[in-house]
């Protein structure tokens, strides 16, 4: 990042950075990546890098967060999706391997990974 001069490239920075968050929170669907000392060390780290990459590849809005340990540390590292007004599904021992298959499936073609999910909540 450059060395800013004044306060009017600051508020520039400000303001286009506003903007990149406020695009990323509208957006009906939300990825979400359990980041606590368990999911990190069971791979969760690694699994959000190739999740950000292939929604950046694949030209995906889609608003990714993370939280602490989301309670099944067995099944680390733990992905939420949540779409609209749909369940919001848990998918659990996610490696970055699987990251493809699971944007593909879930997000471009609407279906859910049967096999992967360790919960669902109704929306």
């Amino acid at each position: 990042m450059p060395r800013l001069k004044s306060v009017e490239e600051l508020q520039k920075l400000r303001t286009q950075l506003q903007k990149n968050i406020e695009s990323r929170t509208e957006t009906s669907t939300t990825i979400t990546v359990g980041m606590g000392t368990c999911g990190i060390a069971a791979g969760a780290r690694e699994v959000m890098q190739a999740i950000l990459a292939e929604l950046d590849k694949r030209d995906i809005n889609a608003h990714v967060t993370t939280v602490g340990c989301i309670g099944m540390c067995h099944k680390e590292p733990l992905v939420d999706i949540r779409q609209g007004d749909e369940p919001r599904i848990t998918y659990g021992n996610i490696t970055p391997a699987m990251v493809s298959r699971l944007i593909e499936d879930h997000l471009a073609n609407g279906q859910v990974v049967d096999e992967w999910v360790v919960g669902r909540v109704a929306g």
